[in-house]
């Protein structure tokens, strides 16, 4: 199947998909600008979670890739879709399957931008986002999210930039202790406000307890529940 991801105003792509491999959303939009705003030259870039490829697609055409895209994901259909995605854009790329950095072992980066984003794991059982697709991030959103963070030093290059996503569906503070233990700064670079869909508007007594217990941030106005999603750059100087 295809699906249509738009890059900007009156710019899209379109992209091969399948069951089971991560829709391309709000989030990787986000991503995909924190990146196009802070990187200013071509890097050594890895897409970790690549799901489709649309991230090392978007950038590449970008010209923000220095000679190829790294990218992985656990999946061995987003892998396939990824290398189709990356030819039919006639984007160099080298796609790996595995878990989290596994398959790059030894290697380092310029750029790591982390698309395996965390919701706690009772908002992703009854969310419509993880439909076959794993999401085992413990129940404030944290678990892999923390691993993915406490790894990625090892694998990016001196002075190399890590940036990965927050959601209010998951503990914000948790996540960011984490970071900010991990790296030496730790810099929003973007952030974007969306209304609870109306699929998980049905489970609102789950997600207020969820909320009491510090599990999520939930913020409800004006008969409105509001979620936000956070995009972070993190550095190392060394």
């Amino acid at each position: 199947m295809e699906i249509k991801f738009a890059l900007g105003p009156g710019k899209e792509i379109t992209l091969v998909s399948a069951p089971g491999v991560f829709t391309p959303n709000m989030t990787t939009s986000l991503l995909i600008q924190a990146v196009g705003s802070t990187v200013g030259e071509p890097v050594d870039l890895l897409d970790l979670g690549c799901g489709t490829g649309v991230v090392g697609v978007a950038l590449y055409q970008q010209g923000l890739i220095k000679t190829k895209v790294s990218a992985s994901d656990l999946s061995e259909a987003a892998v396939k879709c990824s290398r189709d995605n990356f030819e039919r854009y006639a984007c160099p790329a080298e796609v790996r399957c595995g878990t989290l950095f596994e398959p790059w072992v030894g290697m380092k980066f310029e750029v790591i931008v982390d698309d395996i984003s965390g919701i706690s794991q009772s908002v992703a059982d009854v969310s419509p986002w993880f439909q076959g697709v794993p999401c085992e991030t413990g129940e404030d959103g944290v678990d892999l999210v923390a691993e993915i963070i406490r790894s990625a030093p090892q694998y990016l290059k001196k002075g190399g930039r890590f940036f990965f996503p927050v959601l209010s569906l998951s503990s914000v503070d948790r996540i960011l202790q984490v970071a900010r233990e991990t790296f030496f700064t730790v810099e929003k670079v973007g952030r974007r406000e969306w209304p609870l869909p109306a699929e998980l508007k049905a489970h609102l007594p789950l997600l207020r307890k969820l909320g009491a217990e510090g599990a999520i941030s939930l913020e409800e106005r004006f008969g409105m529940v509001v979620c936000y999603t956070e995009t972070y750059l993190a550095m190392n100087p060394y």
